[in-house]
């Protein structure tokens, strides 16, 4: 009877030490489908920028010459001319035209907002210099009255600017914004009202939130004033213009995640007042989100949410958007570009270009197709296309938060 009690007392300690094992052996099992399923494909968006020989422009097949000075392999459509503006910029994100015509971006990896100017306009940055920093993960920048306003993640403020200078002074917060989460970035705007509007991103994936203010685009007074809700169920609006002749705001919006490589589809919504755009509970045309909430009330939101103006390639990430202005040759005026900052969760990496929509007379996309293109090579990624600016000329700015760089582009003259 003793020599059983003890072979008893031994095997207990052996036998959780197998179910610990088994169940760190199940953990490492689901944490390697998940890596394969979800994220394989992640190298472009976080690896290195991959090393390529530097090419020359060739003809296109109408035999007129895309200029490409940059030295990438990039692709590009007829007539069109690509250079450096400015590199070595780190990770360049917003622009904004100051009040005498100077390039600004934001640098949240580097709490701060830069100057560029081109002061013998050979469409070259002659400099970089520092407006204001030791700001919170800054990105959204905008001039309204003279002002200067930029959105750190946790506050909007506004500052006075002299533009001879470059520097901004005398910071005045106008309102808080939820910090952090999954969705960081904080973008500003003023409409066509005179108002100021911010987009506010998702904390999660798919979630409901529990502070009211995330997913959603607000609005308010150039003082700060009135900051109230203007649209919601928009998952990740990083970026919004107002269309030239409509004034309606049009912004991209990013799916949710973990849902296989080709669903949800990335989304161009026409954003209104008092619309509801879906997110958590819905995605693309209406489609009830039912692996996050199977319920009638959820597929009840979902019948009333506005449906995307335009769709395309799930995970492509879209940022930046800017409508083609009347100064380019007449098949592209109108047209819609949208930047692909590019995908991680997808086993066959996508995006990483920026795109062209034709848009017919009522604004409706008849076709994509890519405008710039060759910045993935296979499992590596030159650069990731962040915010789209034309200037009163009608030349093209882009910004690169991977290569930190601004690319100037334009129609060519050869």
């Amino acid at each position: 009877m003793i020599s059983l009690a003890v072979r008893k007392e031994r095997a207990t300690p052996m036998s959780i030490k197998h179910i610990t094992l088994i169940v760190l052996l199940g953990l490492l099992i689901y944490g390697g489908w998940f890596v394969f399923r979800n994220i394989r494909g992640a190298r472009p968006a976080f690896g290195p920028i991959p090393s390529v020989p530097i090419v020359s422009p060739e003809p296109n097949s109408k035999g007129k010459e895309a200029v490409n000075t940059t030295g990438l392999p990039l692709s590009l459509p007829d007539s069109i001319s690509v250079s450096y503006f400015a590199k070595n910029l780190s990770a360049p994100r917003v622009l904004a035209w100051d009040p005498k015509g100077t390039l600004l971006a934001s640098i949240p990896s580097q709490s701060k907002v830069v100057a560029l100017p081109d002061a013998n306009r050979d469409g070259v940055a002659d400099a970089t210099a520092t407006v204001v920093d030791g700001l919170t993960l800054p990105h959204g920048i905008a001039f309204h009255s003279g002002l200067l306003y930029i959105a750190e993640t946790d506050q909007v403020a506004s500052y006075t600017y002299d533009p001879q200078t470059m520097k901004a002074a005398n910071k005045k917060k106008l309102f808080d914004l939820p910090p952090g989460g999954n969705h960081f970035s904080r973008t500003i705007g003023f409409g066509p009202d005179g108002k100021l509007y911010v987009s506010i991103g998702s904390s999660c994936n798919v979630c409901v939130e529990k502070d009211p203010r995330r997913a959603k685009v607000y609005v308010a007074n150039p003082d700060g004033s009135d900051f109230r809700e203007y649209a919601s169920g928009l998952r990740n609006s990083v970026f919004f213009v107002w269309h030239q002749q409509t004034k309606e705001m049009w912004a991209t919006d990013m799916g949710r995640d973990l849902l296989g490589d080709n669903t949800p589809p990335e989304e161009v919504n026409i954003v209104k007042s008092g619309g509801f755009y879906g997110w958590p509970y819905c995605y693309n045309n209406r489609i009830h989100d039912r692996s996050f909430d199977k319920s009638d009330e959820a597929r009840k939101k979902c019948e009333g949410s506005v449906a995307p103006h335009i769709t395309f390639q799930a995970h492509s990430a879209p940022l930046g958007l800017a409508f083609i202005p009347d100064s380019w040759p007449s098949e592209y005026r109108g047209d819609l570009l949208v930047s692909y900052h590019g995908s991680w969760n997808r086993s066959q990496p996508t995006g990483y270009k920026v795109a062209r929509f034709n848009l017919d007379a009522d604004r409706t996309s008849t076709g994509e197709s890519d405008f710039i293109a060759g910045f993935l090579q296979g499992d590596g990624a030159l650069g990731r296309p962040v915010d789209l600016l034309f200037d009163a000329t009608g030349t093209l700015f882009v910004s690169d938060d991977k290569s930190g760089a601004i690319y100037r582009v334009s129609i060519s003259q050869k």
